[in-house]
């Protein structure tokens, strides 16, 4: 194609964008920014960020990409968007923002997962340390706990740890050296003699007036600073507390100093990786093979290593091929192909994983990390973020292990998805399917459950691109039947999933029969997955752009149940005009026995068996259990809500639907809210007092 406004000459394969967007792509100024490109159905595609925006977005449609990935996905851009920032920290940081927010399809996508755990000690910043009169004896005594959320600026948290293991862990640990309490505040103040963890050495008793607060307020510095890793000073100033009892002739206290003075040493020599020279680091990790990468982060808190978690991102293939089109002043350093895409899988992690959160000032990694990522945390965190490639000493015994864990667990999701796609394998070759398309091969399994004909519950679970889709479940409820008619709930179920898509076909064939140009008829969008579900269905998560493209009948449609069940499913297929081989009945063997379960078709094949350990029946097995667990579980709740008279938080005057979900949020289900204490629930936005004191009654 001719040069568009004599700027820039365009490839061949611009010749398939439209004069407008190739108009855009010249005038774009050469300025740092952020570029975003949809296909004509207004999909997100790709987000990237530039130095120079004109150079860097011409740079791909200046180039012949055609036969590569990079080729497949400018082909499809329809449209562009760009934002022109002040620095390419700002650009950075935008990137990582709008990645994270809108999941698009050919950048690394990590899944944002930042539900950490904290060991959280209350009422030690504020009400504890600087108020002149203390409200009440349970925040004079704060306690230890294990917490998710957001945080409350009356406590201290610290944190975050890998796992609630960790967190865990490191409460037994202040147990057994500071005796610090964990109960909560109701359990606190109605305590009239000392529990179990009294007994047993694990807390001081500050309930029944066995400690003071002044002893108890030592403890719980002692403990603050030692979570910071101050562990040399907390031995030091134990070690002068006991001395000073021994010279008062107090050798009862002074050697109960001692004995915590042990605990504390043994807990220090237990654990091989304790440093005294390093506070808190994250060390990470990067592997990548047979199209997967797993970053593994090990967290070191306190100078305490405390474990480590595997990350696996989506569409490494196809945004490391995208990469390549970047002009050279932008590309990764030189080096392997593999260690270039593991650099950009490190840096992809790092700026998703850490973006408005708080984050160690030192990172261990297994790759280099380019200079504008750092300075864009640095601005970010307010203090310089330093990544430390080829370290020495303790350092690199923590980055060898981190290593070897990503090798082990890539190892293992590789082993895992080989299995899996297998089994889709075995199951396509058993029912003569196409296998060409096993990646996109979709099945929809059906289950129903209820206690003697209450709360009747249908489930919708789906398979897709060899492993289960929990975001494309659906549950219905079913109503309008005859209790414990299996039949008529099977029936409803499928009219209320396959309707409106059998409605949406007919349409388009009308549509294509009224058109007398074959080429001139609109193709329709590609649809994913089926996010149609009644407003009486339980609530589920939101499903992604995807989900809601457009309907799309399965490959497969799996019944849990035999000739009965599979005999409903083809009257309704045949009033909905739908293909009656879609529909396959799994039916209980022999007595029952698991192994030796009989397929059974709609449209009258033979049955067939499987084998005990054959792969297929494996697949089916594991899809038909999982329609059957959340169909059981959906009817539980059901049952439960009908037996207690509906949720208790909706019924307490005061809580409306904003309230109700700022509480749930806050403490992750009604069973965390009823566990909160009137001091947790005032935290909440919106929570009064009064209003807590009433929440708080109702639940108990």
């Amino acid at each position: 194609m001719a040069a568009v406004a004599g700027q820039f000459t365009m490839s061949p394969m611009s010749e398939t964008h439209s004069e407008q967007l190739l108009s855009e792509v010249a005038a774009l100024p050469g300025l740092p920014g952020v570029y975003r490109y949809f296909d004509v159905q207004g999909q997100l595609l790709y987000v990237g960020k530039a130095r120079n925006l004109k150079k860097r977005v011409a740079s791909y449609f200046q180039k012949n990409h055609d036969g590569t990935r990079i080729g497949h996905m400018v082909s499809k851009i329809a449209r562009m968007e760009t934002t022109v920032v002040r620095s390419e920290a700002e650009a950075l940081l935008l990137e990582n923002n709008l990645i994270k927010t809108l999941n698009p399809r050919f950048n690394i996508l990590f899944r944002d997962d930042k539900s950490y755990p904290y060991l959280k000690i209350t009422g030690t910043r504020e009400t504890f340390r600087t108020a002149p009169r203390l409200p009440s004896p349970s925040i004079a005594f704060p306690r230890m706990a294990y917490y998710r959320g957001a945080v409350d600026r009356r406590h201290s948290y610290y944190g975050p740890y890998p796992s609630a293991w960790a967190v865990k862990e490191s409460i037994t640990l202040l147990q057994k050296v500071f005796r610090l309490r964990t109960c909560e505040d109701t359990v606190f103040a109605n305590r009239t003699r000392p529990c179990l963890l009294y007994q047993i050495k694990r807390c001081s008793g500050p309930c029944v007036d066995l400690v003071d607060s002044e002893a108890y307020a030592r403890d719980v510095a002692d403990a603050e600073r030692f979570l910071r890793g101050e562990t040399q000073a907390v031995l030091d100033a134990l070690e002068q507390r006991m001395m000073g009892h021994a010279e008062r002739l107090e050798f009862e206290q002074a050697a109960e100093i001692r004995n915590q003075m042990s605990a504390l040493s043994r807990v220090l020599h237990q654990q091989a990786m304790d440093t005294v020279s390093d506070k808190d680091v994250d060390v990470l990790a990067v592997k990548v093979q047979g199209g997967r990468a797993c970053v593994n982060l090990a967290m070191i808190r306190g100078g305490r290593h405390l474990g480590d978690r595997p990350y696996f991102p989506a569409h490494v293939e196809d945004a490391s091929a995208i990469e390549g089109a970047l002009p050279d002043d932008e590309a990764p350093q030189a080096g392997e192909p593999g260690e270039r895409v593991a650099r950009q899988v490190l840096e992809a992690f790092i700026a998703q994983h850490y973006l408005g959160v708080a984050m160690p000032h030192t990172l261990v990694t297994s790759h280099p990390v380019g200079k504008p990522l750092l300075d864009a945390l640095s601005e970010q965190t307010g203090a310089k973020v330093n990544a430390v490639h080829q370290p020495r000493e303790h350092r690199r015994i923590w980055l060898e292990m981190a290593q070897k864990n990503a090798e082990i667990a890539l190892a293992r999701l590789l082993a895992e998805e080989g299995s899996q796609q297998a089994r889709t394998r075995a199951l396509a070759d058993a029912l003569n399917l196409p296998d060409d398309q096993l990646d996109a091969l979709r099945i929809e399994c059906f289950d129903i459950s209820h206690t003697a004909g209450e709360s009747t519950q249908a489930s919708c679970v789906v398979f897709e691109g060899h492993k289960m889709q929990n975001s494309q479940y659906r549950r219905y409820k079913i109503e309008g039947i005859t209790p414990g008619d299996d039949y008529a709930a099977m029936r409803q179920v499928l009219l209320r999933r396959y309707g409106k898509i059998a409605e949406a076909m007919k349409e388009d064939i009308g549509e294509a029969l009224e058109v007398p140009d074959a080429e001139a008829v609109p193709q329709p969008a590609p649809a994913e997955s089926l996010a149609e579900a009644d407003s009486a269905d339980a609530a589920l998560p939101e499903p992604t752009v995807e989900a809601i493209a457009g309907p799309r009948m399965p490959d497969l449609v799996l019944i849990d149940g035999g000739k009965g069940q599979v005999s409903m499913a083809r009257e309704v297929f045949e009033q909905l005009g739908l293909d009656l081989s879609l529909i396959v009945g799994v039916e209980k063997g022999e007595g029952r026995k698991v192994g030796l379960e009989e397929l059974v078709f709609a449209d009258r094949r033979d049955k067939v068996y499987l084998g005990h350990d054959s792969a297929a029946l494996m697949l089916v097995a594991q899809i038909r259990d999982e329609a059957h667990r959340f169909a059981i579980t959906g009817m539980r709740a059901q049952r439960a809500k009908v037996r207690t008279g509906g949720s208790r938080l909706e019924d307490i005057p005061g809580v409306g639907p904003k309230k109700r979900a700022r509480l749930l949020q806050r403490f992750g289900g009604v069973r965390g809210v009823a566990s909160a204490s009137v001091e947790d629930l005032c935290t909440v936005d919106g929570i009064s007092a009064e209003l807590a004191d009433a929440i708080y009654r109702a639940l108990h």
